[in-house]
């Protein structure tokens, strides 16, 4: 389904992204922007951020790209219930602070969110296989919740790589691909940029032939 601009999305998206630094925030809030404009009832949400206190910067930003101001869910906390103050995995965040993540709280707070929106973008933290509690990965909680997947990937050195391996566990561990966002930003050389991206959307449309490929800043 190269670079169509889906006319349906399920109610739950979970935003990853090949890396810590792969554009997931901008993609997120990219996706998001691009959904009102086509009339979708949207709201962002952070699975669980990690250095800051009170307020998410990425919920901040992704308000920035929509053009929006706080919303109320935002200062409900209905959209980062989940904050640790230092910048690392939410695990080692979270044994920093002294406390634990609540699944039950992050749970709970889509569920709410979906009572005054029809559609609910949530990013994550890092890749699908950041550690949050123990053993117990983002992908494992994405599984559990059943939650359909956009994966973000860009042109950076070493992308191909990462994200095949992303796209093979999403596999291997029964994930619904929705969508795989490639983001532009990153493109320095254009050669490398234009193989990058033709090849992972052919990558894509052979093996996950049903899901999305779409160019972020094309659409």
């Amino acid at each position: 389904m190269d670079n169509k601009f889906p006319q349906e999305f399920p109610e739950r998206l979970f935003i990853t992204g090949i890396d810590t630094d792969a554009g997931k925030s901008y993609a997120t809030g990219w996706l998001a922007k691009s959904m009102i404009e086509r009339g979708f009832s949207v709201v962002t949400q952070k699975f669980v951020q990690t250095g800051n206190q009170e307020f998410s910067e990425d919920i901040q930003l992704h308000r920035r790209i929509t053009g929006q101001g706080a919303l109320d869910v935002d200062l409900r906390h209905l959209t980062a219930p989940i904050i640790f103050t230092y910048p690392a995995s939410p695990e080692l965040a979270a044994r920093i602070d002294g406390r634990e993540i609540d699944f039950d709280v992050i749970t709970g707070a889509t569920d709410t969110l979906l009572t005054h929106y029809d559609h609910v973008l949530i990013e994550g933290a890092g890749g699908l296989m950041v550690p949050l509690k123990g053993e117990y990965l983002t992908i494992d909680y994405i599984r559990d919740h059943n939650v359909p997947v956009v994966l973000v990937t860009n042109s950076t050195l070493g992308s191909i790589n990462h994200t095949l391996l992303s796209l093979n566990a999403i596999k291997d561990y029964g994930l619904s691909l929705f969508a795989v966002i490639y983001n532009h930003h990153f493109d320095t050389e254009k050669p490398i940029a234009d193989a990058t991206c033709d090849y992972t959307r052919r990558w894509v449309k052979r093996h996950f032939p049903d899901a999305y490929f779409l160019e972020m800043g094309t659409i």
